[in-house]
């Protein structure tokens, strides 16, 4: 189980009678990786990214800059990336040092 957020929500909503969910479980329609990449070279054109974007890009930038800096523990970014073991997912937990801070301030309670 994931929370989802608003703005993916609004998505998964605007595909609420989208014919495969009902037949094929699927939320919102799925395209190949390839394709997906493709809309991401081109997000990375339209936003001045030098980087090359990839799905494995943004898998890992959700799991490194948008949860664990963000302060979600591993154990939870496991689960949410699928993960069996939380091994997998230390490979994602480069330490930061907004990372290191973050911690040191909850850890203070400022």
């Amino acid at each position: 189980m994931v929370p989802i957020l608003p703005i993916p929500q609004m998505i998964i909503d605007k595909y609420c009678d989208y014919p495969e969910r009902q037949t094929q479980g699927k939320v919102i329609p799925t395209i190949s990786n390839q394709n997906y990449n493709g809309y991401l070279k081109e997000v990375a054109i339209r936003a001045k990214i030098s980087k090359n974007l990839t799905s494995h890009i943004a898998r890992h930038t959700f799991a490194t800059t948008i949860t664990l800096e963000a302060g979600v523990p591993l154990e939870i970014v496991s689960k949410m990336l699928g993960h069996t073991d939380t091994k997998t997912t230390q490979i994602y937990a480069k330490v930061h040092e907004k990372a290191i801070m973050n911690g040191m301030k909850n850890l203070m309670g400022i």
